[in-house]
């Protein structure tokens, strides 16, 4: 007969499906109105505008969820303070779904004028706070659980959701764009895979409920701390190691776009290759980058998680010196840049989540990590297709260099801090 410590312990692997699902569903939403930023809403939303000009309002707002997203942590640790983590969770999930869901009924530019646009950075707005509020400690609750020796691995599980929400809306994008001739894509098709993304966050709200709010789960969060704390005793106490843990996953998180949102904004603007080919390319780069996640994984095991994201920092770091050199070579070179981009990305990014966690104390842990994580998309992330674009074609594609260079030396930065602070500590 099975004793209650044993009915009540956790599977990793059953954690595992419900972090890949959520994290899957979460990512594709993420995709999806990154690609249309691109493809679409230059021409829907600023069509009065050149088309370089419009896409870096398009990136604009994009950046827009990344901004608000820390609110939406802390209103969510609120109400899951309030109504417990399923509401919290619920809440936050249907907001996302109806957020995005919005976007694909949003009238163009010229039915509706600005308002068309101030809709769409509403939209927007909805999604960041909604993925600040779904955070729902299972990363933090997979990675404890994990046998010993193996956190690297289940660390990475927690990652998968990036190539896995990427591959799925390239995929669809691709699809629409080849099927589709321009005039029926930009009057209807690319609203499509907006209305999906909903379909998709229903069925991931399923999966990750049935993990948060069962006995099981509730107990063995509980048992972990992984509750809200007190925002300003976390940052009187330990707010140091949320900005150390933000930056010390910098260079991956800054590589996230710049392989991604990027180039495609500057293929379409400057084709030297189709862009169907192109996302042919981009749905190939994803393939590698999901099985690369799991060589980091195992790297991360044997040599340690800190010392994984430290060598991949300085690998990126070497990479972004050829990347004028490939983007400007015509197809071949962007081909590369994209595949051995996507490449470095799963091994880093496999990494990224969590990598400095411990040194929260464990009543601080849950609401510290999601923090952690929303400066890390914010100081990496939000800015960078905006960044990368408009300095590209002012001072040429070197500026993309010197952003990823700027990250790989953020992170290194932050690794040899924290490993300072533990030398300090044993001593």
């Amino acid at each position: 007969m099975a004793t209650q410590a044993e009915q009540d312990a956790i599977a990793p692997g059953d954690i595992a499906v419900g972090v890949v699902i959520g994290r899957a569903s979460e990512y594709f939403d993420f995709f999806v109105y990154g690609i249309a930023s691109v493809l679409v809403f230059p021409a829907i939303f600023f069509p009065h505008l050149e088309r370089l000009e419009g896409t870096l309002w398009s990136f604009a707002l994009l950046a827009l969820a990344f901004v608000v997203r820390p609110i939406g942590t802390l209103v969510g640790m609120e109400l899951q303070r309030r109504f417990g983590r399923g509401v919290k969770l619920t809440v936050a999930l249907f907001l996302l779904g109806i957020s995005t869901c919005t976007i694909a009924v949003i009238p163009s530019y010229n039915s509706w004028g600005t308002w068309a646009i101030t809709a769409l950075a509403l939209c927007r707005i909805g999604q960041g706070l909604a993925l600040g509020g779904s955070w729902d400690g299972l990363p933090s609750l997979l990675a404890l659980n994990a046998p010993e020796g193996k956190r690297g691995w289940y660390a990475m599980l927690g990652q998968l959701g990036a190539p896995i929400g990427f591959l799925i809306a390239c995929s669809l994008f691709a699809y629409l764009w080849g099927s589709l001739n321009s005039i029926d894509f930009l009057s209807w098709g690319w609203r499509f895979p907006f209305f999906a993304a909903f379909a998709l966050n229903v069925v991931a709200l399923f999966a990750r409920l049935r993990l948060v709010v069962t006995h099981e789960y509730e107990k063995n969060l509980e048992e972990h701390e992984l509750d809200p704390c007190d925002t300003r005793e976390l940052f009187a106490k330990q707010g140091f190691n949320i900005f150390l843990g933000a930056f010390a996953s910098l260079a991956s998180y800054a590589l996230f776009h710049i392989v991604t949102v990027f180039p495609l904004s500057w293929v379409l603007l400057y084709p030297d290759q189709s862009i169907g080919q192109f996302l042919t390319v981009q749905i190939i780069g994803a393939l590698l980058a999901a099985g690369a996640m799991p060589l980091s994984g195992l790297l991360a095991d044997r040599i340690g998680r800190r010392s994984t994201l430290g060598s991949l920092a300085t690998a990126i770091g070497v990479f972004s010196l050829f990347t004028p050199i490939l983007l400007d070579s015509g197809s071949v070179g962007q081909n590369i840049f994209i595949l051995v981009g996507f490449v470095l990305l799963g091994l880093s990014y496999g990494q990224a989540a969590g990598a400095v966690t411990s040194n929260f104390l464990p009543h601080f842990r849950y609401t510290g990590a999601a923090l952690t994580a929303d400066l890390s998309w914010l100081f990496g992330a939000a800015f960078a297709p905006l960044v990368a674009l408009g300095l590209s074609v002012k001072f040429g594609l070197w500026a993309v260099t010197v952003y990823l260079l700027s990250g790989a030396a953020c992170t290194l930065i932050a690794l040899r801090t924290n490993r300072a602070m533990q030398l300090k500590d044993r001593d």
